[in-house]
């Protein structure tokens, strides 16, 4: 006898990570849900003036969302329909959270958002990677540089983790032999960890072995914690993987921000 699919719970967390206009009226979503992971969804009038959602539908908010039934699952566990489904938003809440980002936090909450638009298949759940983006959020607002690099770095060291493309830390990548505290390294995007022979951008041994020791136990105040040491090697390190991984040079929030910055010199 087949089993139901379990059904999907009458409300989850979610965030807004993308809008477009669909009619006069209404609006397509990207949400990211901890349950389902990213889902498009249809809401319906929500750009009426006297919609509820109107002021629900925000990016950075986390919401409580109630969706229509998901895709159906097949006998063997996968979706029958496509990955382009669209199920309608039934309903949503505000979910608490902080303030709005203005400014830079802005534009660095639009890069997130854009890594994950651009790295998760819908309907692929990441509950630990939704967590991690909720805590890196009200980060972004500090007024520490350093508080909001850290906590950019650690979010994007999670996001490869999580879609499966981050090598160990922990051990060189072509010898698995284990990487020495003292020793300096480089993470690379055909070659991944590997011993820096006094190349530029390399990292402390040390460094890899806390971060590794972050990622395997799912805490992102930690990771953010030992990307402290070496916040500008790891921002070229991980661009330049990132890059590698998306298949595009410029992120156009980063292109954004580029030429934002250009108009203010």
């Amino acid at each position: 006898m087949a089993t139901r699919p379990a059904r999907a719970p009458a409300t989850q967390a979610a965030y807004v990570l993308h809008r477009y206009d669909w009619s006069e009226s209404s609006l397509i979503l990207d949400l990211f849900t901890r349950e389902q992971g990213r889902v498009a969804v249809v809401a319906k009038g929500a750009k009426r003036p006297y919609s509820q959602l109107r002021a629900v539908l925000l990016p950075f908010q986390r919401l409580q969302a109630a969706l229509g039934r998901p895709p159906r699952a097949a006998a063997d566990g996968a979706a029958e329909s496509s990955s382009g489904d669209v199920q309608t938003l039934r309903g949503a809440e505000w979910g608490g959270g902080g303030a709005m980002l203005t400014g830079a936090a802005l534009f660095s909450g639009f890069y997130l958002n854009e890594l994950l638009m651009k790295l998760l298949a819908r309907g692929d759940p990441h509950p630990v990677l939704f967590d991690a983006y909720a805590l890196t959020l009200p980060a972004l607002a500090s007024r520490d540089d350093g508080v909001v690099q850290a906590a950019l770095r650690a979010f994007e060291l999670r996001l490869l983790q999580q879609v499966g493309v981050l090598p160990d830390l922990g051990h060189a990548t072509s010898t698995q032999e284990a990487v020495q505290p003292d020793g300096r390294y480089l993470l690379l995007p055909e070659q991944g960890v590997t011993p820096a022979r006094g190349r530029e951008g390399e990292l402390a041994g040390r460094t890899l072995i806390d971060l590794q020791a972050a990622l395997q136990h799912d805490s992102q105040l930690a990771l953010q914690q030992a990307c402290v040491p070496a916040l500008q090697e790891l921002k070229l390190l991980l661009r330049a993987l990132l890059h590698y991984h998306l298949g595009s040079p410029v992120l156009r929030t980063r292109q954004v921000m580029l030429d934002v910055q250009a108009l203010e010199r």
